[in-house]
């Protein structure tokens, strides 16, 4: 399979183990809650699941990395998800050192999941996205949704004296200040550009 065939099934192959990642995690959860006092116990320890998801992570990598087969990496990605959702099912419970039932799980479940999906659909349509992007700093509504940012952002900053909120409305604040700053570079652009075609 040639190097350009290869690298267009990678949007794929990441939503195939983002699916697998999010089924593993469900199921794990599911049979967690309808199952609380099963559990394996080998050699006097307590076999948590996150052991097989890393196996699973162990085996779909290097699946993924040694064969150059298009049936091989569907395997390797549904091996790789599956492992991964073992493992975030089990994240609470590996960051408190005993709490299974930990918010903290759901909130980094979620925070995977979003960021995961939006760069497998970064990924898929950078070209589309980067001239969208493009129009988008040249047009007004740059402007006024980086003044918009910037404004809701120090609103954020003034009130609390959360620092995990600090530093997010800080991060928008900067983002929202380079919208604004690349708005008028645009502008200025185009302005340079009109006055050589008028001379």
């Amino acid at each position: 399979m040639s190097t350009e065939k290869r690298a267009g099934t990678r949007p794929n192959l990441s939503v195939l183990a983002l699916v697998s990642f999010i089924s593993s995690f469900l199921v794990a959860r599911a049979f967690t809650t309808l199952n609380p006092n099963y559990v394996l116990i080998g050699g006097g320890f307590h076999i948590h699941h996150f052991w097989y998801g890393l196996a699973m992570l162990a085996v779909g990598g290097w699946l993924g990395i040694s064969y150059h087969s298009e049936r091989i990496d569907r395997v390797a990605a549904i091996l790789f998800g599956v492992g991964g959702g073992l493992i975030g099912d089990e994240v609470g419970l590996l960051l408190t050192l005993g709490d299974y039932w930990t918010e903290i799980t759901y909130t980094l479940i979620i925070v995977f999941l979003a960021l995961a999906s939006i760069s497998i659909l970064i990924f898929r349509y950078l070209d589309s996205i980067r001239d969208e992007f493009a129009r988008f700093l040249r047009s007004h509504r740059s402007l006024y949704f980086g003044v918009f940012l910037a404004a809701v952002s120090i609103a954020f900053i003034a009130e609390t004296s959360h620092p995990t909120i600090i530093a997010i409305a800080s991060l928008t604040a900067i983002i929202a200040c380079i919208i604004i700053l690349a708005y008028f570079i645009q502008r200025n652009r185009k302005g340079v550009i009109r006055s050589r075609r008028v001379e």
